[in-house]
C-alpha cells in the first residue's frame, strides 16, 4: 500500500549548515499494517513524515501510496490519501468554527471543490452517532467553537477528523506526546479502535518505547535518517524496553564501525 524507494531528503544542499535528513530509506508497508515509529531527536522521522504527506518533495527517491506514485505531488493533492494528527492538539483544527463545521470540512476534504451544502441536520445525527463512541460527551456539543474544547477532546476529534474522508494511509506524529498520561491513555485506546474499525494502513511516531512494543504490527526503529532496525510483531512480543534499547545500541555500534571504515577508505 505504501512504497518508499531510496528515499533522501537534503535541506540546504551544498551549503555550510547541509543537512542529509533522510539518507536512503527503502520501506513497504502492506495494506492495513499500523506500524509504530521510534527514535531520537533529529533521527528524521518527522522528515519522513513530512515527505510523505507532500509537504515537500524528496531530493531523491519515489513514494508509492496506494498504487499512485505520488513523488511530485504537492500536499493538497495527497490530502484525500493521507490523513496525518499531529503532537499539537491546536494544529488540526479550526479554532474558531464549531465541532460541526470542523467534521464537515474534514467529511468533504476528498470531494472536488465546488459549492455546497455544510452542516445539514442529516449531517448533524451523522456526527452525532460517530462522536457518542468516543466517550467525550462532544456529540451534545456539535454547535461548540472547538476553541472551548479540552487538549484531550480536541485530539480525540482531530483523530475522527482524519480519517473521516477514508484515507489510504494514517500518520500519527506523537499525537499523545502533549497530553497529560491519563488523557494520552484514552487516546491510545481510542486510536486503536479507529485503525481497527477503519481498517488503515497507520504509521504512528512515539518517543514512548513501552508503546512501540504494545502498539502496531511492527516498530521501526530511526537513526540518523536511516532505519536502522525493522522489529515484526513475533519480534517484539518477548522484548522488553532494556532489550529494544540493547538491540539499538549494537546495531548503532556497528554503523559506527562501518562509517569508520569508509573513512579509512577515503
Amino acid at each position: 500500500m505504501l512504497t518508499i524507494t531510496d528515499l533522501h531528503q537534503t535541506f540546504h544542499a551544498g551549503e555550510v549548515n547541509e543537512i542529509h535528513a533522510l539518507r536512503g530509506i527503502d520501506l513497504t508497508l502492506p495494506a492495513r499494517q499500523f506500524v509504530t515509529v521510534i527514535g531520537s531527536n533529529g533521527a528524521g522521522k518527522s522528515t519522513l513524515f513530512n515527505t510523505i504527506a507532500g509537504v515537500f518533495p524528496p531530493t531523491r527517491g519515489r513514494i508509492l501510496i496506494d498504487g499512485q506514485d505520488v513523488t511530485d505531488w504537492p500536499e493538497h493533492r495527497r490530502a484525500y490519501l493521507v490523513g496525518r494528527v499531529f503532537q499539537n492538539p491546536l494544529l488540526g483544527t479550526a479554532a474558531s468554527m464549531s465541532i460541526a463545521q470542523n467534521l464537515t470540512l474534514a467529511l468533504l476534504r476528498s470531494q472536488r471543490l465546488r459549492l455546497r451544502t455544510g452542516v445539514t441536520p442529516d449531517r448533524l445525527r451523522q456526527f452525532g452517532e460517530w462522536l457518542e463512541p468516543l466517550g467525550l460527551g462532544l456529540e451534545t456539543r456539535l454547535e461548540s467553537k472547538v476553541a472551548l474544547l479540552s487538549g484531550g477532546q480536541r485530539q480525540a476529534l482531530t483523530l475522527l477528523m482524519a480519517v473521516l474522508a477514508q484515507p489510504k494511509l494514517l500518520l500519527l506524529d506523537e499525537h499523545t506526546a502533549a497530553l497529560d498520561p491519563a488523557t494520552a491513555v484514552k487516546i491510545l485506546e481510542l486510536t486503536g479502535q479507529i485503525i481497527e474499525q477503519q481498517e488503515v494502513t497507520t504509521l504512528m511516531i512515539t518517543h514512548n518505547m513501552q508503546q512501540a512494543l504494545t502498539f502496531g504490527d511492527r516498530t521501526l526503529m530511526m537513526d540518523a535518517g536511516q532505519i536502522v532496525l525493522d522489529l515484526s510483531a513475533a519480534e517484539k512480543a518477548n522484548l522488553s524496553v532494556q532489550d529494544l534499547i540493547d538491540k539499538f545500541t549494537v546495531v548503532r555500534r556497528a554503523q559506527l564501525v562501518d562509517d569508520e571504515l569508509l573513512l579509512m577508505a577515503d
